[in-house]
């Protein structure tokens, strides 16, 4: 077995190392496992399991997802955000800074994309608040930090990947995410009230428009949502009205969207265009990943990996608390050099016996799982969310990582309150399904 685990992690990290893509690396470690370690008949298997991952009803959702947000990206939905929730947000203490957390909590309610959150809310909303003179670093800290609730906030393509792969229901998983994903967004927003109020200096004089702004003025801005409340509606309604399973719900969200591009004056050829080339792209990336995962996890259950790594590891005598942080530290470490696909994909095979086996059901571990990919998209070297704010602001990438830092540790914080109030999972799929 020792042999067994050396050839995967170093054939695995191996390719990863000179560059080869995560899925195809995948896909070459199982094959080199199947022909050292079994005699079997490997092309036969591998059509099967092509066919098999492939196939998977849920997975369909994914790709319409992923569409639904490459239209989106392309309308004036981050300006009409912008307009809509500044009044309200100018309430608070740190005022227009909890536009970047409200703004990507409702955006993550239809996009499904972390990345996707981040760059529709923070090219419009960076630029406001850098005009009228909010301190850069705030605001660049709490787009990167609320920017991660896209893979949070149902719908959401981790949960899609994580249900397909972990046999979990997908619409259980998008119900548990929503009750911890408003109260991660909560806990960014009571951090931007502390930050700026111990720090008023990060925050501009109150401008006479804020000043002399209306109640009823407020309420009319309001009307700047409603693209947005409209998705929401499209996606999130269907699906908990029971009209439409996760994969028909994306489907009318692909239509809402087009809907909303249509009437915002953006529907055209070169958008069609350049529409279906990111979704076929992004699509193809995440495919093959998928694919690569489910073999070599197929391939790592029949070599027995899974289970010897779980006999290893329950040897060790670690309590459940002890094994969450072990592997919160594993996750940490792994986000500086993996995307979130691919820690989940990588992972989950050997991982999820051990969560089992420790009491911790699958519903649980797959939103625990989407905060440690959140994590990573706020992990330096190769968090995505990070590049996506340097594309936005040309800052450097250790500048953004510094002040994204508070918000990476809000998350390591709130995975804890998760082990100990695991009923704040379960809550809601409890009530509404069941």
């Amino acid at each position: 077995m020792t042999s067994v685990m050396g050839a995967l992690f170093g054939a695995l990290f191996g390719m990863l190392a000179v560059g080869a893509w995560v899925g195809i690396a995948l896909i070459a470690t199982s094959l080199v496992l199947l022909y050292t370690f079994r005699n079997l008949p490997v092309d036969r298997l591998l059509a099967q399991y092509t066919f098999n991952i492939l196939t998977t009803p849920e997975l369909v959702a994914l790709p319409l997802f992923i569409l639904m947000g490459e239209f989106l990206f392309r309308t004036r939905l981050s300006r009409s955000l912008f307009n809509g929730l500044s009044p309200w947000a100018a309430l608070l203490p740190g005022r227009l800074l909890h536009v970047n957390v409200v703004g990507c909590t409702i955006f993550a309610a239809i996009s499904g994309s972390s990345a996707a959150t981040t760059q529709v809310v923070g090219r419009i909303a960076l630029n406001e608040l850098n005009a009228r003179g909010y301190d850069k670093r705030i605001a660049i800290g709490s787009l990167a930090g609320a920017g991660t609730l896209g893979f949070l906030i149902p719908p959401s393509s981790v949960m899609i990947i994580y249900g397909v792969l972990a046999d979990e229901s997908v619409l259980r998983l998008f119900t548990a995410g929503v009750l911890p994903g408003l109260l991660l967004a909560a806990c960014f927003m009571a951090w931007v009230m502390i930050h700026s109020t111990i720090n008023p200096a990060l925050l501009p004089a109150r401008s006479a428009e804020e000043r002399g702004m209306t109640f009823g003025q407020r309420l009319a801005a309001l009307r700047e949502l409603a693209p947005t409340l409209f998705l929401i509606l499209c996606v999130l309604g269907s699906m908990y009205a029971g009209i439409a399973t996760p994969s028909e719900a994306a489907a009318v969200g692909v239509l809402g969207a087009v809907l909303v591009s249509g009437l915002q004056g953006e529907l055209n050829w070169p958008t069609l265009r350049a529409v279906g080339l990111g979704a076929a792209q992004t699509c193809g990336m995440i495919g093959l990943i998928v694919l690569g995962a489910s073999i070599l996890g197929n391939v790592a259950a029949v070599l027995g990996v899974p289970r010897q790594v779980a006999e290893i590891v329950t040897s060790w005598g670690l309590s459940p608390l002890m094994l969450i942080v072990a592997l919160t530290l594993l996750y940490l470490v792994l986000g500086c050099f993996l995307d979130g696909f691919s820690m989940i994909v990588m992972t989950l095979p050997v991982v999820l016996p051990l969560v089992l086996a420790a009491g911790f059901d699958k519903l649980w571990f797959g939103i625990y799982l989407v905060i440690a990919v959140e994590m990573a998209q706020i992990t330096p070297p190769v968090g995505f969310n990070l590049f996506v704010i340097q594309g936005l602001t040309g800052e450097p990438l250790s500048t953004i990582a510094r002040v994204t830092l508070p918000y990476l540790l809000i998350m390591v914080a709130f995975v804890f309150l998760l082990v100990m109030a695991p009923g704040i999972v379960s809550l809601l799929p409890s009530v509404l399904l069941g």
